[in-house]
């Protein structure tokens, strides 16, 4: 019998909320368990395992960020898109660190198809159009920003750029502003 008040949804959002606490690592559907009080079994109704709990919550975040993305975007261009679109990355992976880790969570193939990964791509190539970049060039600047955003949001999340000077946020600042100038004048290919 399932319990009363407990659904997928439910349960997913726990198990997100448990990511942000105690590190997407550790959550697992034994601990989703203890944290409603109930048997491990009286979840199997909602959730395979705890892989399958780990990939809706990666599939969760994925599409809270390209909400916050896409609001985010909305009447931007050139530098000021960037930087509204690189400050969702960074914000949620503060707000929200275990479920920024569970959105680097390896999807299959048909998984990945089907979440908001796709959204963000579309959005990053939306952003990508104000620079005039063609392809391959493109896709070489979709995994460009990508790699910096979350080099430097998991650099400075991890402790990194704590021990000196200047802060972090005119770091950020200064990269934002270093890869828009990058965009605006991006090198030709070596032959």
């Amino acid at each position: 019998m399932v319990r009363a008040g407990l659904t997928t949804e439910r349960l997913v959002r726990a198990g997100a909320e448990l990511a942000d606490e105690v590190g997407f690592d550790q959550v697992t559907v034994s601990a989703l368990a203890r944290r409603f009080d109930v048997k491990v079994a009286s979840l199997y109704s909602h959730l395979r395992n705890s892989q399958d709990l780990k990939t809706k919550i990666a599939l969760l975040a994925l599409e809270e960020m390209a909400d916050r993305a896409a609001e985010a975007l909305a009447g931007r261009s050139g530098k000021d898109a960037l930087a509204a679109f690189a400050n969702v990355y960074r914000d949620y992976a503060r707000e929200h660190p275990g479920r920024y880790a569970a959105a680097q969570t390896r999807l299959d193939p048909e998984t990945a198809a089907a979440s908001a990964g796709v959204r963000h791509s579309r959005m990053t190539r939306a952003l990508l159009r104000g620079y005039d970049l063609a392809e391959p060039d493109q896709t070489h600047a979709v995994r460009l920003l990508g790699s910096v955003f979350h080099g430097y949001v998991s650099l400075e999340m991890g402790g990194g750029f704590s021990h000196s000077a200047p802060d972090t946020q005119q770091t950020w600042e200064r990269v934002l502003d270093s890869l828009d100038a990058l965009l605006r004048n991006w090198p030709e290919p070596r032959p």
